[in-house]
């Protein structure tokens, strides 16, 4: 069965390599252009070492990209973080159609941000989904899932690269196997269930610090490493990483800075505080809770303002 993987970066490249640790025939890769004065894509270094053809398309939907991929003689795509968008002369061209990893339960969380999401909304569970892509935006039928806890302390981080990454790998290298074998479902969403939500930004990722206790520590451990929840800090913005929760609460108002720590600072909130141990001021290097609070000379009842 001869494969085409469509990605890019370390995943992209993961996939690429799993699969052919495997013993799949990868007869091509398709990633994006490269960039003036930077490196290969990872998954092109890969694909190089391995003399695998590797095809860049500034555009997908072009005609010329659409008729070089229709004569490759391909029989499955697996799509691994693709950002393009791939038209239905592609997706459908091969023999057995294409495949494609996403980050959360399909139907729910349909969109760019799909673990950032549940995250901050709380939920006690997220997973992955390989999929068969159609002309909605992962709408298409499910092949398989794979479910992971969100545990209190988790963060987007350590969902993403501790569970859903290499959850994700492994996925697809099932996923290839069931299509080989004439064994892959094609089981259709339940739309009455389908969420979907746009990037999760920095503006979306502002502190409200009348929000209850849980909902601002959501939305920071569900912004961490990006895009970072952030307050007022004079003229600039703070974004907030390294959170922990505390069912402790002060007399202070949300928002007031009630302990300094050697390694951190404590804010209150309604119905507990948190502890934060690194920071980023507007768009510079992230530092450490220490760091900041001896530069900007941080003092307890300091309030932070929305």
């Amino acid at each position: 069965m001869r494969i085409a993987v469509i990605g890019q970066a370390a995943f992209g490249k993961d996939v690429l390599e799993a699969l052919v640790e495997k013993g799949e025939d990868v007869a091509a890769v398709l990633c994006p252009p490269d960039r003036k004065d930077r490196p290969f894509d990872p998954i092109k270094e890969s694909a190089v070492e391995r003399d695998i053809p590797v095809y860049q398309y500034k555009r997908m939907r072009d005609e010329e990209a659409i008729k070089e991929f229709s004569s490759l003689g391909i029989d499955l795509s697996v799509m691994a973080f693709v950002t393009d968008i791939v038209p239905m002369e592609i997706l459908e061209n091969p023999t057995n159609g294409t495949i494609q990893y996403h980050p959360s339960l399909l139907p729910e969380h349909r969109g760019p941000s799909s673990i950032n999401w549940p995250i901050i909304q709380g939920k006690n569970k997220t997973g992955l989904s390989i999929f068969w892509p159609d002309e909605g935006l992962d709408t298409g039928p499910i092949l398989l899932q794979k479910e992971t806890p969100i545990e209190i302390d988790d963060t987007l981080g350590s969902i993403y690269f501790g569970r859903l990454y290499p959850m994700g790998v492994d996925a697809m290298v099932e996923a290839v196997e069931l299509v080989k074998n004439g064994e892959a479902p094609r089981i259709v969403q339940d739309n009455s269930k389908a969420t979907y939500e746009g990037w999760c930004r920095s503006e979306n990722a502002i502190i409200d610090w009348n929000k209850p206790a849980a909902e601002i520590y959501n939305l920071i451990r569900g912004s961490d490493p990006s895009p970072g929840a952030n307050t007022k800090f004079g003229d600039d913005k703070l974004a907030f990483f390294n959170a922990k929760f505390s069912a402790e609460s002060s007399d202070s108002d949300p928002g007031t800075v009630t302990k300094i720590n050697s390694d951190s600072f404590t804010i209150s909130l309604q119905g507990g505080s948190i502890d934060i141990g690194r920071v980023q001021i507007n768009r510079e290097r992230k530092i450490m809770a220490e760091e900041f609070i001896k530069s900007k000379n941080l003092e307890i009842g300091f309030k932070f303002s929305s």
